[in-house]
């Protein structure tokens, strides 16, 4: 009962407080804008899908080609410095291969078995890069479905974009109030909208195991956006 009285007290008092008290006037005029922020910055690691699809006339024979595919792969990481917890499986597979037609339709005799063995790989020293993606060819990777870059923190180049969104979004609240012959006054409201992260993309499919000599790597930069919802305060001009 007591627990009841103070927050029927405590309610009467929030009710007290008029729009005056709270900053506000009762018919504050308001603009209401979204403004766009982007920053951006070079990616500091790289992001690897690399594996063997392996196909023998058994399915366990396909399997032990691909182990021993995939052991050299994994020598070659260690070799390169890539630790452990940057490994990590990403497709295994093992399906039947279907004989195909002179059209390349496929027929219901099976002809051998397929392993796909997958990995996402995760390299920090970028310089090395290329390097890395040599040797995994060279070692036995039939496989290399794409290559994506990344920024290990990117709460620097956030909040970069974050604060010009603001920006942004204070001078078009400024534009169409001078343009309405008022100023803009103190900011209620600000929500983010949105941000936008860097889409990963495609270096390439599949290799040849003799095909790279070497591979050139073009990093580019990471770009960030953001969105950001303000209200500001209209005011009269003196």
């Amino acid at each position: 009962m007591a627990r009841l009285k103070i927050g029927l007290f405590l309610a009467a008092m929030l009710l007290m407080v008029t729009p005056a008290e709270a900053g506000l006037d009762k018919f504050t005029q308001t603009i209401s804008v979204t403004g766009q922020g982007k920053a951006a910055a070079p990616p500091d690691m790289a992001v690897i899908q690399t594996g063997v699809i392996t196909q023998r006339a058994t399915a366990t024979e396909a399997l032990s080609a691909n182990n021993e595919a995939m052991g050299k792969i994994l020598s070659v990481l260690k070799k390169h410095e890539v630790a452990p917890k940057d490994v990590q499986t990403s497709r295994f597979n093992v399906s039947p291969a279907y004989k195909r037609d002179e059209r390349g339709r496929r027929q219901p005799e099976i002809v051998g078995y397929r392993v796909t063995n997958q990995v996402q790989v995760k390299v920090r020293n970028l310089p090395d890069l290329g390097k890395v993606l040599d040797a995994l060819v060279r070692a036995g990777s039939n496989e290399v479905s794409g290559v994506s870059f990344g920024i290990v923190d990117p709460t620097g180049v956030l909040n970069e974009a974050r604060k010009r969104a603001i920006a942004d979004a204070r001078s078009r609240a400024e534009l169409y109030a001078q343009a309405a012959g008022v100023g803009v006054g103190k900011v209620l409201a600000i929500s983010e909208q949105s941000i936008q992260l860097p889409r990963p993309k495609l270096l390439g499919r599949s290799f040849a195991q003799d095909s790279v000599s070497a591979v050139p790597v073009a990093t580019g930069e990471q770009e960030f956006h953001a969105t950001i919802h303000m209200i500001f305060a209209l005011e009269d001009k003196q």
